[in-house]
């Protein structure tokens, strides 16, 4: 009969403490789901939102200084190959790189570069004619001379440079007669203008005007050799102008007569 209620008592001891247990357990989910509550996610979304603006930034800022670095590097490229494909012009070494510069200079006859030849000048048969000569005319005086004869009045030589409107130009040795030498065997006064024509039927320069600064300087000459040998026909044979300080296109080849008209 004691026994019976010594078994008995702790009943209520122990639903005692199981109701404390779970009463603790609700204070724990609850801590945890305010601890949720109070999550930075708010903060963290509004940084993250800020970084493709970012990136947007650095992406485009990359792509800008690449731009500029393949400008800048187009332009230097472009500069090396101009000097480089142009150099001939100054340098002899270089000239057979010389591909967009004035045309590219090939030694000729005489050692001199040749623009119009003979052939496409059309004065083949008439400046190799046996009976060519030079006439020279002042009004009512008139004079012819052969190649043999311009020798005989005397020669000298200068020193001149051909300038070509292409871009080129190259000093060489000229022999033949002065200009003055010849005007004065036709009477001519000291200040006349003279008129050069040449053998060439067509052409913008077949006809050329010459003042008296130009046919009374010394080193103005009809010439009939070139660098030590007799003018080639490509240059000009038998006989040219040469007078310094004249672009190319004035110094006219294969000339047939010279004329004073003041």
């Amino acid at each position: 009969v004691d026994g019976a209620p010594r078994s008995a008592a702790p009943a209520p001891a122990a639903a005692a403490a199981a109701a404390r247990v779970a009463e603790s357990r609700p204070d724990r989910q609850d801590a945890g789901h305010a601890a949720r509550a109070v999550s930075p996610e708010p903060v963290l979304g509004d940084a993250a939102a800020d970084v493709p603006d970012v990136r947007d930034a650095s992406r485009q800022g990359g792509r800008e200084r690449i731009a500029r670095r393949g400008f800048f590097a187009g332009v230097t490229a472009a500069t090396v190959g101009v000097i480089a494909l142009t150099a001939g012009q100054s340098s002899s070494l270089a000239e057979p790189f010389n591909v967009f510069g004035a045309r590219a200079r090939h030694r000729g006859p005489n050692s001199l570069p040749v623009n119009r030849t003979a052939r496409a000048a059309g004065v083949l048969a008439t400046a190799t004619a046996a009976d060519w000569s030079l006439t020279v005319i002042n009004r009512s005086e008139t004079r012819s001379f052969s190649r043999a004869e311009l020798v005989a009045l005397g020669t000298t030589e200068a020193d001149l440079p051909i300038a070509c409107v292409e871009g080129w130009s190259q000093v060489a040795t000229w022999k033949g007669v002065r200009m003055r030498d010849l005007l004065r065997a036709v009477q001519a006064a000291p200040g006349s203008h003279v008129r050069v024509t040449s053998l060439e039927q067509h052409g913008g320069y077949r006809v050329m005007d010459m003042g008296p600064e130009y046919a009374q300087d010394p080193t103005t000459l009809v010439a009939l050799e070139l660098n030590g040998a007799t003018l080639d026909l490509d240059h000009g044979f038998p006989a040219r102008i040469i007078a310094p300080g004249r672009p190319g296109v004035l110094q006219t080849k294969w000339i047939e007569k010279i004329e004073v008209i003041a």
